[in-house]
């Protein structure tokens, strides 16, 4: 669809005339702060049913839970979230001030929430074995499918990447 030679009455116009690009943006910047806070939460479901299942599931006589390698499994997957909900919060504060490096907060945030959310799901999967993917209407099964999405929409991982690496690229020329 084009509208070449398009009329639009003054009282219909978005923002200002030939700042339609910038408006585009700068919303960019608050839907991937969202995506990154939607990726905070899969990943917070799918640790949330990684423990509870490590608490019951009965292996050599003991929880799974007190398994060395679940335990570090568990621990990695906190902390990367946490790290991930931080970078959330600090780019919705900049969106929220108008910071001038909004944008490259919002990238920051999406991206690491993003391909965390993807690493913790994995973790989670591994830590239930076969029944985590095997078994219909699982909510981890669904998590599974569902959190490779938000890495592609808004700009994919590599496109936050290209935005974070220009942002201090850009700050080491001034």
């Amino acid at each position: 669809m084009q509208f070449k030679d398009c009329l639009v009455p003054r009282a219909n116009l978005l923002g200002e005339e030939g700042k339609g690009f910038t408006v585009a943006m700068q919303t960019l910047d608050l839907l991937r702060c969202s995506v990154g806070a939607h990726a905070v939460g899969i990943a917070q479901e799918a640790f949330d049913l990684a423990l509870a299942y490590a608490k019951k599931r009965v292996q050599f006589g003991k929880p799974i839970a007190q398994h060395q390698a679940i335990q570090l499994k568990l621990a990695n997957m906190i902390v990367e979230i946490n790290c991930a909900r931080l970078l959330v919060y600090q780019a919705a504060l900049a969106k929220d001030t108008g910071q001038p490096d909004v944008t490259f907060k919002s990238s920051m945030a999406k991206y690491y929430a993003t391909e965390m959310a993807q690493r913790v799901v994995d973790q989670a999967v591994q830590i239930h074995g076969g029944y985590g993917v095997l078994v219909d209407d699982f909510p981890l099964e669904r998590l599974y499918r569902e959190v490779r999405a938000p890495r592609i929409y808004e700009g994919t991982s590599e496109i936050q990447q290209l935005i974070i690496a220009n942002h201090f690229l850009r700050e080491k020329k001034n």
